[in-house]
């Protein structure tokens, strides 16, 4: 005859179980809060003691039971929880009673204290759980927690056991669980494989976007070069109407600003021009039907052809016009945005 012992410090009532083909209560010691008025059985004959006035608070589902206990109950005070391991169930009570469970309970039946946090509505020890067999997951047994989220409504560990799978798919495609799932559950297969797709049509269209949005930051910083040159002026360009200051000190984005003065002096002088096909003047001719879309000055704008570009946009109206009109709402939309990052980074730093 086997005996457990569970310590007062575990468990409020100092007691010990006995587990045997008769399983009977032992005893209860007078130091008990108050006589047990349930017992709570196990699939391999263990029977545990326990109150009702601890049970009830923490589930709405032990509460219904015992509201209706021909309906739900064996015995009218017996409460069978079966299908786990007999400790699995001694430290599901401990929790009932203790509200802590220990780490080397944890890792041994995490899984199994999660099914039964779930049945029974324990939502404590379910964030335990969860927490817990987050923390012990290995490629051995993450298809297993994965399928057992699924029943659970665990969605915050089902997402993680997603990353990880993702993350070593080959690894987990050798592992006994991998398995076995292939062969007594082919849905949870097809549900990863989806996942795997949809994570990389995610991956391609961040890609995507991020690549967008280095080229809305690169015309951003261009207007503002190009803004620079024509009204203040700059080391080899400036505005119209007075003559670029040769000793005047590169500007802070001088590279960017350099390669557009090169190009507005080739516009200036090329006899190809836009219509003859040549592609640098093509591309500062770009930049001011861009400025122009995105210019807001009511006055006189130091930009060339701003004014006229603005005039024809009203006039035609046309499909392009709205392209263009999108996408300096987008240019305009990366610089703001980088302006709203750089302002947090330096809040950030100033703590």
């Amino acid at each position: 005859m086997d005996t457990i012992a569970i310590t007062p410090t575990s468990f409020p009532i100092n007691m010990k179980v006995v587990c045997s083909g008769n399983a009977v209560i032992d005893s209860i010691s007078s130091e008990s809060p108050g006589e047990a008025d349930l017992l709570v059985v196990t699939s391999g004959g263990l029977r545990i003691p326990a109150h009702s006035s601890v049970l009830v608070p923490v589930s709405t589902v032990f509460k219904k039971m015992l509201e209706q206990p021909c309906q739900n109950l064996s015995s009218k005070n017996i409460i069978p929880i079966l299908g786990v391991p007999c400790k699995a169930v001694i430290a599901f009570v401990q929790f009932l009673y203790s509200n802590s469970c220990t780490e080397e309970e944890m890792d041994r039946y995490g899984i199994h204290l999660l099914a039964l946090s779930h049945v029974y509505a324990v939502h404590h020890l379910k964030l335990k759980c969860v927490k817990g067999l987050g923390e012990q997951l290995l490629l051995e047994n993450v298809v297993d927690v994965l399928q057992l989220t699924r029943l659970c409504d665990a969605p915050d560990l089902y997402l993680r056991c997603m990353k990880m799978v993702s993350n070593n798919y080959i690894e987990v495609q050798k592992t006994e669980g991998w398995k076995f799932m292939q062969d007594h559950d082919p849905w949870l297969e097809l549900e990863i494989l989806q996942f795997l797709d949809e994570l990389e049509s995610w991956k391609i269209q961040r890609k995507k976007n991020r690549e967008e949005r280095s080229l809305y930051m690169q015309l951003s910083e261009a207007m503002e070069c190009l803004e620079h040159i024509c009204t203040e002026g700059c080391t080899s360009v400036g505005p119209y109407d007075r003559a670029p200051n040769q000793q005047k000190k590169p500007c802070d984005k001088f590279p960017i600003c350099r390669a557009l003065q090169l190009s507005i002096k080739h516009f200036a002088t090329c006899q190809k021009r836009v219509k003859g096909g040549c592609c640098a003047c093509k591309r500062v001719w770009q930049l001011l039907l861009l400025h122009s879309a995105i210019c807001d000055q009511t006055g006189i704008c130091k930009i060339p052809l701003c004014r006229q570009f603005k005039l024809k946009m009203q006039l035609e109206k046309r499909e392009e016009n709205g392209k263009w009109r999108l996408l300096a709402k987008k240019v305009v939309c990366a610089k703001v945005m980088s302006l709203l990052s750089s302002h947090k980074t330096e809040s950030c730093s100033s703590y």
